[in-house]
């Protein structure tokens, strides 16, 4: 944008990745992509609503701050203060709100499977992504910030790749 170049969608793209196949490796994997992610934030952060860059400034570079760094970083505090709540009986008025969310999550799952009409039982799935991924991921973010706010140097890594998954066509 700032070149005055066009950023145009492909609907067809493919692109050939590889998974990591270990936690341990798919949290570095994360943490990089946080740390990028950060990194691209940062440097453009005069965009962010800014009226100049109309869409990209008012509501893409602000989402990615909101979803992708603020929200990571904070929920995991909120699923704390309900464990920390336990004992003096305050997760009877959290406990609703805790649903409340589970629910939005499996439902907005389910949506996402029967767009990709992929069978509706994989909406589950997201229950054990809250309780292991999430945690996780905000671990990653949390470590990336701390990082970029040190000025550490970060390495990008590698993924060592080992094909051992068949390519499904």
């Amino acid at each position: 944008h700032r070149q005055r170049q066009r950023i145009v969608y492909v609907p067809d793209a493919i692109a050939w990745t590889e998974a990591p196949e270990s936690v341990r490796t798919l949290a570095r994997q994360r943490f990089r992509w946080a740390y990028g992610t950060l990194q691209c934030l940062w440097k453009h952060r005069d965009m962010v609503f800014n009226w100049n860059y109309r869409a990209l400034g008012w509501f893409s570079l602000p989402s990615i701050w909101f979803f992708q760094i603020i929200l990571v970083a904070v929920t995991p505090m909120v699923d704390l203060f309900l464990l920390a709540s336990l004992p003096f009986g305050v997760w009877r008025a959290v406990l609703p709100f805790i649903i409340t969310f589970l629910s939005m999550d499996v439902i907005l799952a389910t949506l996402a499977c029967l767009l990709e009409r992929e069978p509706i039982v994989w909406a589950l799935r997201i229950l054990p992504m809250r309780l292991i991924y999430r945690p996780m991921l905000s671990y990653c973010i949390w470590k990336a910030i701390l990082r970029a706010i040190k000025g550490a140097w970060v390495s990008w890594g590698k993924l060592e790749r080992t094909a051992s998954v068949p390519v499904r066509a």
